[in-house]
């Protein structure tokens, strides 16, 4: 192989397999809501939705599977992700990477039976919300992901957050593209050729990883103890344990002794983790609803416009704004600065009352995105080499939860505010910035550990 395509490929590793896998969840996201609309007016209306669109049944119904979509997804996929973390830090990352892109492949192949056969049930769309889950969905890519970097710059604290960054920074520039993507298809052609897009997205993603990425160089650490000559008895004990011991082993990761206040913070990491997730999914759930509404009136190109703008402007956070600051400021403090932004972005959403001051907000949000990067590249330097995908594996479980809390937390709240102020669930989001703002600062009084010293149990 030339020296310069062996340094392209250095430099170019996972970014691309976030890019797809969020490019085809944002192209099939839209369409598949559509699908179930299409499918609960057919079942209730005998037809299309024509005239149909503001039924309160059909409105319900549509709901309701939404949310059962939304439930199954993120149950089945807490336990995949618990195990597959510690499983890559010794079968190798590539292997845990493939498999969200398969089972891809079978949801994308109902979603296209759905549209072709009319006669099929909405509660089929049911199936592809677990085939998506049997493998950790998005959480199984970006622990994977996460962990390939972490490997790939275990000498360089400095290179591992910049390359952190970018790897974020492709969440949000795939879900712009898909985004985009998706309206233009369902507008242009149909529900079927998004869902096939979504396929091909999914078969790219997995001939980059067969055919481009390697595996980085495995630990000389013992990840097992060595197996006991049982005979067959002992065997199918051990086969029978195989998820348990994954599992046990990202618990471990987390929450064994370590030097100085390290576990402390690598817990305080986890939560900031999970309070940004929470904020980002109660904030989609209801934003549609809410820039709906009078009197900021959007229509449904217009929220697509904004969301577009608003993941452009955050991927250029991450991947020009960030690298520039990095040589003026330490990476915490632009990590305290971006959370604060994000804070302020939500209270001037919450009394946003024209299309102006909603799009500013996504101009306050532009570096909304860096603390994440950060929390990503802390935590991956307090564990050690044999750890990461086990780390990554308990976070990203952990964050697989804010799927139904924030439903329950944010859907339940706006109606209750809609009559006297609409905006009050973004002040509360602003506040969970602000705790995740004080339990930053909190990790950045603690002192610096060094060395990993892993402390015997």
């Amino acid at each position: 192989m030339p020296e310069w395509l062996e340094k392209f490929r250095r430099i170019v590793t996972v970014e691309p397999v976030i890019f797809f896998y969020m490019t085809s969840t944002f192209i099939m996201l839209p369409a598949y809501q559509q699908l179930v609309i299409d499918k609960v007016c057919q079942e209730l209306h005998g037809g299309t939705c024509n005239g149909h669109e503001d039924d309160k049944e059909v409105e319900s119904q549509t709901s309701y599977m939404l949310l059962l979509y939304t439930v199954i997804l993120s149950l089945v996929s807490v336990t995949p992700a618990m195990m597959l973390g510690s499983w890559s830090d010794h079968a190798g990352r590539r292997c845990v990477m493939v498999l969200p892109f398969l089972l891809s492949l079978l949801s994308g192949g109902v979603l296209v039976a759905m549209v072709l056969v009319q006669s099929m049930s909405v509660y089929w769309c049911l199936l592809t919300a677990g085939l998506l889950g049997l493998t950790g969905g998005h959480v199984s890519i970006f622990l994977s992901s996460f962990s390939y970097l972490a490997d790939v710059t275990m000498d360089s604290a400095s290179s591992r957050t910049l390359r952190m960054a970018v790897a974020e920074a492709m969440i949000f520039v795939g879900g712009m593209v898909g985004f985009l993507l998706s309206g233009f298809l369902e507008q242009e052609f149909n529900l079927l050729a998004a869902f096939v897009a979504y396929l091909c997205c999914s078969v790219l993603a997995i001939l980059y990883i067969l055919l481009w990425l390697r595996d980085p160089r495995v630990t000389s650490v013992v990840i097992f103890p060595p197996k006991e000559d049982g005979g067959p008895d002992s065997e199918n004990r051990q086969s029978g344990l195989f998820i348990l011991k994954y599992a046990k082993m990202s618990f471990k990761a987390v929450f064994r002794r370590r030097s100085g206040q390290d576990r402390l913070k690598l817990h305080l990491l986890i939560l900031c983790s999970f309070i940004n997730n929470l904020v980002a999914v109660g904030e989609q759930s209801i934003l549609l609803l809410y820039l709906k509404y009078k009197p900021r009136e959007f229509t449904t190109a217009m929220f697509g416009v904004f969301n577009s703008a608003k993941m452009l402007l955050l991927g250029f956070g991450l991947l020009g704004l960030f690298p520039l600051l990095m040589r003026c400021f330490r990476e915490m403090t632009l990590a305290k600065l971006s959370v604060a932004f994000k804070a302020a972005s939500y209270v001037l959403l919450a009394f946003s009352a024209n299309t102006w001051m909603v799009f500013l907000v996504a101009v306050v949000a532009t570096p909304a995105g860096i603390t994440q990067a950060v929390i990503r590249s802390m935590s991956s330097a307090i564990v050690g080499p044999d750890e990461q995908g086990a780390m990554f594996s308990f976070s990203a479980s952990v964050e697989a939860t804010c799927f139904f809390i924030a439903a329950f937390i944010f859907n339940g709240l706006y109606p209750l505010t809609l009559p006297t102020f609409p905006g009050m669930p973004f002040i509360v989001m602003a506040g969970f910035s602000i705790i995740v703002l004080i339990l930053m600062q909190w990790i950045s009084e603690m002192p610096v550990t060094h060395h990993r010293l892993l402390l015997q149990d």
